[in-house]
């Protein structure tokens, strides 16, 4: 039996960087990692992604901090300039396990209101069986009900799944719940670590040649 595979999608498959925007905002770098790091910061974003909504975060964050007020409202205003290509080689990874018959899910960390511009950017997004919004489920990862939702809804088994992510403590989340993990941090790692999993040498096989993975 093939194992399920469920893909993370940003940092995984999804180039997405506040840095794209957020550079037209700052001239000084130091600056702009100072707003990321201490102001639109990844514990703010978690609230989004975990199914607060935009509006309110956007607000009460710009009365916290009004001089950064024009910056805080491109979050909601210009989010999809966040956006920039798929990561290299892993769409046709994707594809490959379509063509070849395996089950693809992915569980993603994302605001219910900034999804549509992921659905309308990444045809491939469509190759997926069912796509786990965090926003929609008010639950993000690494919190382990939003992986119990995905099992529960999909009638599956942790132990027959192989779940890919960028997140350690995502990863690790997983793994505690009985998920094969491949924790990603490039994709030629990836892909080596997917194939050895999966026995599937055709993989390594496929991206060597049509896809001159190193």
């Amino acid at each position: 039996m093939k194992p399920i595979i469920v893909f993370d999608l940003g940092g995984v498959l999804i180039d997405w960087n506040p840095r794209y925007l957020y550079r037209k905002f700052f001239t000084d770098e130091p600056h702009m990692e100072f707003f990321l790091r201490e102001v639109v910061s990844n514990r703010w974003n978690l609230q989004m992604d975990a199914g607060k909504s935009q509006q309110e975060s956007v607000e009460e964050l710009s009365r916290a901090c009004p001089q950064y007020r024009d910056a805080i409202i491109a979050w909601m205003t210009r989010w999809d300039e966040m956006l920039g290509d798929s990561i290299e080689t892993m769409p046709e990874v994707l594809q490959y396990f379509s063509r070849t018959g395996y089950e693809l899910h992915a569980i993603t960390n994302w605001s219910a209101e900034t999804f549509h511009f992921a659905e309308k950017k990444y045809d491939f997004l469509q190759l997926f069986r069912t796509i786990t919004v965090s926003g929609r489920e008010k639950v993000a990862k690494p919190n382990p009900v939003i992986f119990e939702i995905f099992l529960e809804r999909n009638q599956l088994k942790a132990s027959d799944c192989i779940f890919i992510d960028d997140a350690s403590r995502n990863i690790e989340s997983a793994y505690s719940m009985g998920f094969e993990t491949v924790h990603f941090t490039d994709p030629s790692t990836c892909i080596r670590e997917l194939a050895e999993k999966i026995g599937d040498q055709g993989l390594l096989q496929f991206i060597e040649e049509e896809v001159n993975v190193p």
